[in-house]
């Protein structure tokens, strides 16, 4: 994922969790809201619940590398936030990745319907 990837700003930030469209499972909420261009944006949120810095940080940095992977399965035109929830810290980095692209090919062709 690169950086021009990245939802910058708090109002879109919180306007995408308010509005958009959920799927989720035991491990990860993935919001996604339509907008009119092409490429995709992306945010990640890891709560104070999950761990100190360096553990949210390190779920970031793997999550970051998740998405580039499974870019593919994310349908164009949205911007998504991607939550950790806290059972996310029993899984090791292949289980994550595993758990993530099952929760996309699975429940991804939600998007697919949303006006």
């Amino acid at each position: 994922m690169k950086k021009r990837d990245v939802v910058k700003s708090n109002e879109l930030f919180n306007e995408i969790i308010a509005k958009g469209l959920r799927i989720n499972n035991k491990y990860f909420i993935i919001c996604g809201l339509k907008k009119d261009f092409i490429k995709n944006n992306y945010g990640i949120a890891v709560g104070k619940k999950i761990g100190n810095a360096v553990v949210r940080n390190k779920m970031k940095r793997q999550l970051r590398n998740i998405i580039t992977n499974n870019y593919n399965l994310f349908p164009n035109y949205h911007n998504y936030i991607i939550i950790c929830k806290k059972e996310v810290l029993n899984l090791s980095y292949q289980e994550m990745e595993d758990e993530f692209s099952n929760l996309l090919k699975n429940k991804g062709d939600i998007y697919e319907k949303q006006k």
